[in-house]
């Protein structure tokens, strides 16, 4: 499994240009402040989630998760709790389209900010992993709206090593593309 997320995520970097991953310094985070987050791609159903259809999830769907301290981080601070829905819920609910059985295992997620942002999941990892029992599309941190930093809505990887690597701030588009045929 670990060997097949590696060949997707070069197979990525190989087709996604390199601009898209490094995104600019954001010297005023209103103007890269989203109100929803859009689902296309492969899909049944495209979907507009603002943070009130993201609330309105079934209760087993809107989770709570407590993300450690960054590694460097300042001594003292304290772990944060987040609240969102699982991004497998979310794909779940837009109904990946697939032709073949063996389509999923060929699909892959990107997830884009407004400032040009992106992260790469695949389709395995988010439903065949522990990793996606923590990748949310949050609209809470400690029990607040999130920041104008952050944007209304963000997508956390808690699993990660290095949370901060998959962390989306301003969280616009979530697209499910077959990676390989």
């Amino acid at each position: 499994m670990n060997r097949f997320i590696q060949h997707i995520a070069a197979l990525v970097a190989l087709t996604v240009p390199a601009a898209v991953w490094a995104a600019p310094e954001a010297a005023d985070p209103a103007k890269y402040m989203t109100t929803s987050v859009a689902v296309s791609g492969s899909v049944e159903t495209k979907l507009a989630l603002r943070v009130e259809d993201l609330r309105n999830f079934p209760p087993q769907q809107v989770v709570e998760l407590t993300l450690q301290v960054r590694r460097g981080a300042p001594a003292g601070q304290e772990p944060q709790r987040v609240k969102g829905v699982r991004l497998r819920d979310v794909l779940s609910r837009a109904a990946v389209v697939t032709h073949h059985y063996n389509d999923v295992k060929k699909m892959i997620v990107v997830a884009s900010a407004s400032d040009g942002y992106k992260v790469v999941f695949s389709w395995n990892e988010l439903f065949n992993t522990a990793v996606g029992d923590g990748v949310l599309v949050i609209f809470e941190r400690d029990g607040k709206p999130l920041a104008n930093t952050e944007g209304q809505i963000a997508l956390v990887s808690a699993a990660d090593f290095r949370a901060g690597s998959r962390h989306v701030k301003w969280l616009q588009s979530i697209e499910i593309r077959k990676a390989v045929e």
